[in-house]
């Protein structure tokens, strides 16, 4: 029967705390540095297009879209999308977000292989992340209520989508990591960042990279507990 047990807040509860207190920290640390100006006086957009040139990267667009924190690197149309909250704001915090997308051009510039990677399975690991847990739990209602066979590979499948999705949320934090790097380096080498600059950058982009660790344990930890029970259920028929 799916119930909660102490067996799932044993091995995923830990990720989970992980989780808040990682996002809980990553909105204060937004919150103190973007009401900091960054030493340049440059908006989000303006430090993007600086580091996309000193890239080598001119041919990149730059947007703006809807939301806050929406920013990504769209690498099919070459399109770097700066949020609301990011393309006009001359924060040290919008400075680091534009700078971090903008690395995501670098990789994909550079063919960095986990960026095409994690690129290549965006659809499938989107796909598999809603039907993973429809799979789940009928197949394991099955096996508790109708004491089907069929529901083992039913809920089989599902746990083999979400691997999918963990697999993309592994492969999600070196590029990540990797693209804070990068923007780092090059704000670096441009002088965009000085010394107060500096350090709020690092501390915008460390605490984001905190909550890729946690979403990325937390769906590892989620894969096992499920994994197991689909054996015990298994054991016992």
């Amino acid at each position: 029967m799916i119930h909660f047990d102490w067996s799932y807040l044993v091995m995923v509860g830990p990720f989970m705390l992980l989780s808040l207190w990682a996002s809980f920290r990553v909105k204060r640390t937004f919150a103190k540095w973007n009401q900091e100006p960054n030493s340049a006086g440059y908006s989000g957009a303006e430090v993007a297009r600086r580091v996309l040139d000193a890239s080598g990267l001119s041919n990149v667009k730059i947007e703006r879209v809807e939301g806050e924190l929406t920013d990504h690197y769209d690498p099919s149309s070459k399109t770097l999308r700066l949020s609301d909250s990011t393309f006009d704001s001359t924060s040290v915090a919008a400075a680091g977000v534009a700078a971090h997308e903008a690395g995501h051009a670098i990789q994909d510039k550079v063919k960095y292989p986990m960026l095409a990677f994690r690129t290549s399975i965006v659809g499938m690991a989107g796909f598999g992340s809603n039907l993973s847990w429809i799979l789940i739990m009928i197949g394991f209602g099955m096996m508790s209520f109708l004491r089907s066979p069929l529901g083992y590979y039913i809920a089989l499948a599902g746990v083999a989508f979400f691997g999918v999705v963990v697999v993309f949320q592994l492969i999600t934090v070196p590029v990540e990591i990797d693209a804070s790097n990068r923007a780092k380096q090059v704000l670096q080498s441009m002088a965009i960042t000085r010394t107060g600059s500096g350090t709020g950058v690092n501390e915008v982009l460390n605490a984001a990279a905190w909550t890729y660790v946690a979403a990325a344990g937390t769906a590892v930890a989620t894969l096992l507990y499920y994994a197991l029970q689909l054996a015990g259920f298994r054991n016992r028929d």
